[in-house]
């Protein structure tokens, strides 16, 4: 059975996952929230925004890394592969 992955899900990325801007940083284990999710089933975008226990556990330098790209640190946009329910 596929899992949900409907607003308000819980969710964890998966190993081997990267931060799609920022490649160079993993985000492997990573939890947060499904804010929301378009496009079609099995090609869906998945919008998360990040955890408290997430946030606090940021690297400076992949907050610096966004900072520096003018990306918002807070989020990210995923998709169904690179993620789980918890």
């Amino acid at each position: 059975m596929a899992a949900d992955f409907s607003a308000g899900t819980s969710v964890q990325v998966i190993d081997g996952v990267n931060a799609p801007d920022l490649p160079e940083h993993s985000i492997a284990g990573w939890t947060g929230t499904i804010t929301q999710a378009s496009g079609k089933k099995g090609a869906r975008k998945i919008f998360i925004e990040w955890d408290d226990q997430t946030v606090d556990a940021m690297s400076d330098a992949f907050k610096q890394a966004c900072e520096e790209k003018q990306l918002y640190h807070l989020m990210v946009c995923l998709t169904e592969a690179d993620i789980e329910s918890v």
